[in-house]
């Protein structure tokens, strides 16, 4: 009974941040482009869904909790968090990796151009979500390393998650190709749940240690 329950969490987990934006891309009305680029699109999508979805594989989820061991949901939440933050630290290079198999604008070239384009709203939205990202990740990595008390740390950590939801999915909706009205909703919704998961666990009604 133990093992069916914990399958369905993962299970149910999965349809929703993956098997639902992988369908709504498959749904989706946009004009195809070449498999490398079309690749990179289906990776970032399904990133971010699953960057969204760890607010809910985290401790203050109590239901889960009852599932699956703490530790083990602790584990599952650090190795797809350094994964999603990999994936997303590596997105500008990503970007500009098909340049080099067309003609045009040089890769350098290009992203140089990505994080000097200070006249675009979208692309400071994505330059702020990265160097948020990129605190959340170091911080994260050092945080034994940090002088601050645990409970201290974790508070830091939920409020510049909090900040970098908003402003990231904002720069998914504007510069996402994939993004319809279908793919809209979904991110919205998703992103919506997240932030209101992470004010009431570290704002709102804190999980005590």
């Amino acid at each position: 009974m133990q093992r069916h329950i914990k399958f369905s969490t993962i299970t149910t987990g999965l349809v929703i941040y993956c098997g639902l934006p992988l369908l709504l891309y498959v749904l989706g009305d946009h004009p195809r482009r070449e498999v490398l680029k079309e690749s990179f699109s289906l990776l970032f999508i399904v990133a971010f869904s699953l960057m969204l979805g760890l607010f809910f594989l985290s401790r203050s989820n109590r239901k889960l909790m009852k599932d699956i061991k703490m530790s083990r949901v602790v584990g599952i939440h650090k190795f797809l968090a350094y994964l999603a933050v990999t994936i997303f630290m590596a997105h500008p290079i990503l970007l500009v990796v098909p340049r080099f198999f067309e003609s045009g604008v040089e890769p350098l070239d290009a992203f140089w151009e990505i994080f000097t384009s200070f006249d675009n709203l979208s692309v400071i939205l994505g330059i702020v979500a990265y160097a948020l990202m990129l605190l959340v990740g170091i911080t994260s990595f050092i945080r034994k390393r940090i002088p601050f008390k645990y409970t201290t740390w974790r508070l830091f950590h939920g409020v510049v998650v909090m900040l970098f939801v908003p402003v990231a999915t904002w720069h998914v909706l504007m510069l996402g190709r994939h993004m319809d009205t279908s793919m809209s909703i979904y991110m919205l919704t998703i992103a919506s749940l997240s932030i209101i998961v992470l004010t009431r666990t570290y704002l709102v009604n804190p999980v005590k240690e």
